[in-house]
């Protein structure tokens, strides 16, 4: 009975932690973006997406992200995540970045997109370098026309 008690115990512990949703950290040079195979390099400009059962999807820019949600059933999707210009390798969420287009800043594919965690930091480079700057949900309107 006691074994019983302890194999229960594991197998519920084994259940929790291996549906753990939340981001990996990329590994530059190595990792291959998801939507295009590209691998990702670039330390200001990568992404990603966690599903919900906690699966995790790599990406080089912002903008294969958005393309990838084509192909892709989004209810599924629990993290958008993007990194932070101003720090780079580190992951923030998508849906509450403000992002730049600028064709001054160059982004691995072309689109010019780059995320900022705070607006006020976009702003200040878009001060620099121009551009227009949007929200998630302004980004996704903008890709989809």
């Amino acid at each position: 009975m006691k074994a019983l008690k302890y194999f229960s115990i594991f197998t519920l512990l084994l259940l929790f932690f291996s549906c753990n949703v939340s981001p990996e950290p990329i590994n530059y040079g190595s990792d291959g973006c998801h939507y295009c195979s590209m691998t990702i390099v670039d330390k200001t400009h990568a992404a990603e997406v966690v599903t919900n059962k906690g699966k995790v999807y790599k990406f080089d820019a912002t903008e294969c992200m958005i393309n990838f949600m084509d192909e892709f059933e989004t209810s599924e999707i629990e993290l958008y995540l993007s990194n932070n210009y101003t720090e780079p390798e580190t992951l923030i969420d998508a849906t509450k970045a403000t992002f730049l287009i600028s064709e001054n800043i160059p982004s691995p594919m072309g689109a010019f997109l780059t995320a900022f965690k705070n607006k006020a930091d976009a702003e200040k480079l878009q001060a620099d370098k121009g551009g227009e700057l949007y929200t998630w949900k302004t980004l996704l309107d903008k890709f989809k026309s």
